[in-house]
């Protein structure tokens, strides 16, 4: 009975210590839940926060992208009006799947304009230019997108030569991607008289107008009274040049020829940089001829692979200033060495862009079967056309009214021919051109 008693004990002990380790298990359990809900909220939480800096950090970027953007964006443009279109546009070609894009090509397309009253052939907000009155006309005929109307890197656009304020040209050439369908007279019809595409060619895909411009031509047309000796009182109408003057001309126009430095017939450039170095292929004289108001003028003609700003006006500034008599042959030696001085600039009236050469390109792709030679020469008669009654039209009625070459040629004593001081004499072609860019 004692045994049994004594068993019975130990059984209500071991039950109550498996009921005891049983609590402890529970309460046990309840703690490790509640700290792992808990930890699980604070995860949460701070994925929450992750995600809210992230697109904090993500509005700040788009915003610095917007910015960005806004600062490149060409002045002459309304960009809100051009956002509502592009976003119009956007809806609408959503909602109409079957709008078509224009397939463009690349193209070479041949220009000529009288610059009388322009700013230059490049794009100047506020101002006007060539390629201002060009782009108006492409965008309208839809010849370019209106993205690229905004940006001309979006059309492949390149000029073969950029021309400074007043600065003509005969044969300009640019590239850029156009439709396969082109209305040529309409396109003419929408531009000045002063400005007038004569040919569109299909070119290879990578053709860029001024990268693969072999050389480029420029003739300066003046008053052959800029060949006469400075102290004889010579009449601008009456005038006819000596063949001795003549021949005098072509001599120094001669020594311009080969590879030199021309660092002192441009700006902002020193003796030892190498693009100050350039290759003059000919630099001729036509013979005297009379203009409509029997004024006799000459033309001076030179090829070169590419020019400086101003490089051709101050190499006609100093031929004129040696043969009337201002300065002798040594100072044409001197400018080309390392010594700077200070030379005149002729004014920019005169000054054509001839021609723009691409005889390697034709002589690779010219007779492909698929590419055409870049001679223009079924439009000749046309630019010439052109050029006679628009370009020189203009330069012979200008010099006839208002004389800006005689009035040229009375700074040109004022000039040193020698080693430069801080500033150059004032000429009357710093008066009128303040502005001036790149020819």
């Amino acid at each position: 009975m004692l045994l049994f008693g004594k068993l019975l004990r130990n059984l209500k002990a071991e039950r109550l210590s498996r009921i005891d380790i049983a609590c402890h298990s529970i309460e046990h359990t309840k703690g490790f839940a509640a700290a792992m809900a808990e930890a699980l909220e604070k995860l949460e939480q701070q994925k929450r926060i992750g995600e809210e800096e992230r697109k904090v950090a993500e509005a700040s970027v788009n915003e610095m992208k917007k910015l960005k953007q806004k600062l490149k964006r060409r002045k002459w443009v309304n960009w809100e009006t051009e956002d509502e279109r592009k976003c119009t546009e956007a809806k609408r070609a959503a909602i109409d799947s079957s709008v078509e894009k224009i397939k463009r090509k690349k193209c070479a397309i041949l220009l000529s304009y009288s610059g009388a009253n322009y700013y230059g052939m490049q794009r100047n907000p506020g101002m006007e230019t060539i390629e201002e009155e060009l782009f108006k006309a492409l965008l309208k005929h839809k010849w370019i997108s209106n993205d690229a109307y905004g940006q001309a890197q979006m059309a492949s656009f390149q000029r073969a030569a950029r021309t400074d304020k007043g600065v003509s040209a005969a044969r300009q050439v640019c590239s850029l991607k156009l439709p396969e369908a082109l209305n040529i007279k309409a396109f003419n019809d929408d531009l000045p008289e002063q400005i007038r595409l004569f040919a569109v060619e299909r070119v290879t895909k990578g053709f860029n107008a001024k990268g693969q411009c072999d050389a480029r031509t420029y003739t300066y047309t003046m008053p052959s009274i800029a060949f006469a000796d400075f102290e004889a009182n010579a009449n601008y109408e009456t005038f006819r040049l000596s063949t001795e003057q003549l021949l005098k001309a072509k001599d120094i126009l001669q020594k311009f020829e080969g590879t030199k430095n021309f660092h002192n017939f441009t700006s902002r450039k020193n003796y030892f940089d190498p693009s100050s170095k350039r290759f003059i292929m000919s630099f001729t004289c036509s013979d005297p001829f009379l203009s409509p108001h029997n004024a006799e003028f000459i033309t001076v003609k030179v090829k070169g692979q590419s020019f400086m700003l101003h490089q051709i006006r101050k190499m006609v500034g100093l031929t004129v200033a040696i043969v009337r008599g201002h300065t002798d042959f040594s100072t044409l030696n001197k400018a080309l060495s390392e010594e700077r001085l200070d030379l005149p600039m002729a004014p920019g009236l005169g000054l054509v862009l001839d021609t723009v050469h691409y005889e390697r390109y034709n002589e690779r792709y010219g007779k492909d079967g698929i590419h055409n030679p870049l001679t223009w020469e079924n439009h000749e008669q046309e630019i010439q056309q052109f050029v006679e009654q628009k370009i020189l039209a203009n330069i012979y009625e200008t010099e006839y009214k208002e004389k800006p070459l005689l009035n040229w040629l009375e700074t040109l004593p004022l000039h040193s021919y020698d080693v430069r001081n801080d500033e150059n004499p004032p000429s009357s072609e710093d008066k009128s051109n303040k502005e001036e860019k790149e020819e």
